[in-house]
């Protein structure tokens, strides 16, 4: 298939640059699958749509103060983005990384750490390790920042809408915006009504944001994530299943973290990384339903959601989210597809 099969109109007054007023005020397109039917909702209603017995998965990773301002000996400035730990060293995107040495040894502003480029690994990345006293972590949270995608200006005092509310497992440099919808009041809500939250962990980096370059989508490569389904979830996935009660995914990290573990037609307890690249013609296993956001064009999330729910009837619900002008992106509006 094409990458520009994955292609819509956007007007950037549509880009949400900061979150709905309530966390769980959002608007809320409902797709079905079956039908080929939308409705227009808020996602505080998004129980109205849900069953008795339900099982939403939800990533539960927070994100990390990841990005870091540095200066080379010389004075010039780099950027480091952390974006997961090898063992007492982290991998990163430095930016510029074609001026940069082997060996370079950075000062990271705000801070007494030293970093030095290790290894280079490719696509910007570098092995870094960093010293400069003895709690390394707390002055790594202390001198970096949430990275923002480039479509958002300014959190503009709202940092804490950038994680949800149940994130407690530190490692993403994104959030997983899906989950970003769901307020304490609405999950506990949800669960009067007979609707299970589970959990698994997928540290969100490179591989769900990087930019499709490629003509023709196969040939794309996806940067491996590191996650984790607990077994507890798993046996809720294959329990609810075996009882026909339907499991609803809160995320496309959640969903390409779920189909990885699957093995023999059953989810399975799963810890490690995924590289999983979901697109038109992958056979869906682990999930019936996905809540998620409105993407970027020409992004895997994108090619995932029409995987999910066929190509043409996303991008018809997207021509009408654009008429109706929803909001987009991280900040932006909900869909359900059932």
């Amino acid at each position: 298939m094409k990458t520009d099969d994955f292609d819509y109109d956007l007007p950037k007054r549509l880009i949400a640059q900061q979150p709905a007023v309530r966390r769980d005020g959002s608007r809320l397109m409902v797709l079905n699958r079956q039908r080929h039917s939308i409705q227009h909702d808020y996602f505080h209603n998004i129980g109205a749509h849900l069953c008795a017995g339900d099982l939403l998965v939800a990533n539960r990773s927070k994100v990390i103060p990841a990005r870091l301002h540095a200066l080379k000996d010389t004075g010039g400035a780099v950027e480091l983005l952390l974006l997961r730990r090898d063992g007492d060293r982290w991998m990163t995107l430095a930016r510029p990384s074609r001026r940069l040495q082997l060996g370079t040894v950075l000062q990271v502003s705000n801070s007494s750490l030293e970093a030095r480029l290790e290894a280079r690994a490719g696509d910007g990345r570098w092995l870094v390790s960093f010293a400069g006293g003895e709690d390394i972590e707390t002055q790594l949270r202390g001198a970096g920042s949430i990275p923002l995608p480039p479509y958002i200006k300014s959190l503009n005092g709202h940092a804490g809408r950038y994680q949800t509310v149940y994130a407690d497992d530190e490692g993403s440099v994104a959030a997983p915006t899906a989950g970003m919808h769901f307020s304490r009041e609405l999950i506990a809500s949800l669960e009067t009504r007979g609707v299970r939250l589970v959990y698994v962990t997928l540290h969100v980096g490179l591989g769900t944001f990087r930019p499709v370059t490629v003509d023709v989508i196969e040939e794309h490569a996806m940067h491996p994530e590191w996650g984790e389904v607990p077994s507890e979830t798993a046996g809720d996935v294959n329990e609810a299943h075996d009882d026909s009660r339907r499991v609803i995914a809160v995320g496309t990290t959640t969903t390409r973290l779920l189909e990885s573990a699957v093995r023999n037609h059953l989810v399975g307890a799963f810890r490690g990384d995924t590289a999983r690249f979901i697109y038109p013609g992958f056979r869906f296993q682990a999930i019936d339903g996905l809540i998620t956001n409105f993407h970027l064009p020409r992004s895997t999330l994108l090619m995932l959601v029409s995987a999910f729910a066929g190509r043409q009837f996303v991008l018809e619900a997207y021509r009408e989210a654009v008429e109706c002008e929803y909001r987009f992106f991280s900040f932006g509006d909900a869909m359900l597809i059932l």
